[in-house]
């Protein structure tokens, strides 16, 4: 495989993780649970109303 593919590759595997991730946040806000996040070197809790809209550009 030579860079120009192993590239394209990353990309790919790239959007379907943020795909799968912005996914799963939104079944989280709609069934009113709450998420763990890092922010600031520390583990935050938000609850389902605190979760912001994820914008949909995939």
């Amino acid at each position: 495989m030579n860079n120009n593919q192993l590239c394209e590759l990353h990309q790919k595997i790239n959007q379907g993780v943020e795909k799968a991730i912005n996914k799963a946040i939104e079944r989280h806000k709609k069934l009113g649970e709450s998420i763990a996040i890092w922010e600031k070197d520390q583990v935050v809790v938000l609850s389902a109303d605190q979760i912001p809209k994820i914008s949909n550009n995939s």
